[in-house]
């Protein structure tokens, strides 16, 4: 619930942010000059890709967090079975163990949606948040019946 909230609050600062800087950009194309006509063309170009690129990453999580409940519903999300050190962080060697289980699993059954949402998480859970985010998109697409690409 508490990441729910903060990304939340951070979607919520982002667009004020974006319709505080596209007034900016439609003060500046109000002056008439050629220069600051551009210079507001500019500035609405950055709230427009930033609305886009918020947009997609909240359909990201909406769609995770949907494969997460379906997964919960069939009892198959994946066990935390991950030592932690004293401090409550996750162990470096426990994380590759189960990464390992999580791969073969996935190579056994390439064209499962839950075997990459695990994959995913062991991913996340060994801190490589670029591959944990490419084998989600994998799940979300394969369970949507969409190709996916090797």
């Amino acid at each position: 619930m508490r990441a729910k909230l903060s990304y939340a609050v951070t979607a919520a600062v982002l667009v004020f942010y974006f319709v505080l800087v596209g007034s900016r950009g439609v003060m500046l194309i109000q002056s008439g000059t050629v220069l600051t006509v551009t210079f507001g063309i500019a500035v609405l170009i950055l709230p427009v890709i930033g609305l886009w690129f918020l947009w997609k990453n909240t359909q990201f999580v909406r769609k995770a967090n949907q494969l997460a409940a379906e997964l919960d519903a069939e009892g198959g999300l994946p066990v935390d079975e991950l030592k932690r050190t004293p401090g409550g962080r996750i162990d470096r060697d426990s994380a590759d163990e189960v990464f390992a289980k999580r791969k073969a699993e996935t190579e056994a059954a390439p064209d499962d949606w839950r075997s990459w949402f695990r994959l995913a998480v062991a991913y996340h859970d060994a801190r490589d948040t670029p591959r944990a985010r490419k084998a989600m998109q994998r799940a979300i697409a394969l369970h949507d019946g969409r190709s996916v690409q090797a």
